[in-house]
């Protein structure tokens, strides 16, 4: 799973949101909301420690390159750590986990904007198509700085995200996971101090098992958007959204609603359509060279 053909690279996106699904539902049951900045501080630290072992065994020719943007994606995970609890602690797992799959809409129309990648109408349309379904998803009891912080989390989840290809290309993914997660320790750990709250033995825990499954998503991220264009492999985010949605219903007996299945078409439909076109589009492209070559 090199992540350097769509198709492993689609693989690996769905693996890792199995796994930040498995985080959300970690991070829900911790219901660390009254104590946001101590959560994310230790499930900071936690991830520093989990990934050293396998960082220290591995010579890196220049370990700081790139300083700076590790420096920016570390201090915008601490952001979409402190996000997320909010967003999950004031809406259903499934509810909150629609709003987040809003990423790879944010992360095609920036990627037009800073990478120049090409965008089409049948873009637009998706990102118009994507956004009703989060209007259709949110019923208005749910309007509120849950929606805001689940939209947050969404964008700049998805500018991270695109910030991966700007990576020193002679970098480990451990090692640039290592490196963000030292720079965030600072502020993570000064709001920590300034908001002076206190978490339980198991809200540690699960801070813990939830910090081993976000090094797992952050690799997967870090793999499949490195070597491939966005467009390409974005709808396989939307795996997580039904991994979302069978948790919710088995671990907080959340209902599944009709609001929830279109809302949720209406996001994912389009994207997989975009999808599908473009990785056809490069298969009949690799035939036409391999013709060209055969002649």
């Amino acid at each position: 799973m090199s992540g350097k053909t769509i198709s492993s690279a689609i693989l690996v996106l769905v693996l890792g949101n199995l796994m930040a699904t498995v985080c959300d539902v970690l991070v829900k049951l911790a219901n660390a909301s009254d104590a946001v900045f101590q959560f994310t501080f230790y499930r900071v630290l936690f991830m520093c420690l989990v990934i050293t072992p396998f960082v220290i065994r591995k010579q890196v020719a220049r370990p700081l390159a790139g300083l700076g943007l590790h420096f920016i994606r570390g201090n915008l995970w601490v952001l979409t750590s402190v996000l997320l609890v909010i967003s999950l602690s004031q809406l259903p797992l499934a509810t909150a986990n629609a709003v987040f799959y809003t990423a790879p809409i944010f992360i095609i129309l920036l990627a037009a904007i800073f990478y120049r990648e090409k965008i089409s109408k049948t873009v637009v349309f998706a990102a118009v198509s994507g956004f009703l379904g989060v209007l259709v998803i949110l019923k208005p009891s749910y309007i509120g700085w849950g929606m805001l912080s689940a939209l947050g989390f969404a964008f700049v989840l998805a500018v991270n995200s695109l910030l991966v290809r700007k990576l020193p290309s002679d970098q480990g993914a451990m090692h640039g996971l290592m490196i963000a997660q030292l720079c965030a320790l600072p502020l993570s750990g000064a709001l920590a101090i300034w908001e002076g709250g206190h978490l339980s033995w198991e809200q540690l825990v699960l801070a813990f098992c939830a910090s081993i499954c976000s090094v797992m998503y952050s690799l997967g991220c870090l793999v499949g958007y490195r070597y491939v264009a966005s467009s390409q492999v974005s709808s396989a985010e939307y795996s997580g959204l039904l991994f979302a949605i069978i948790a919710g219903w088995v671990m907080f007996a959340e209902s599944i609603d009709a609001s929830l299945i279109l809302g949720a078409a209406l996001i994912i439909l389009p994207l997989i359509y975009i999808s599908r076109r473009d990785m056809a589009a490069e298969k009949a492209k690799k035939r036409a060279i391999a013709a060209a070559q055969i002649v």
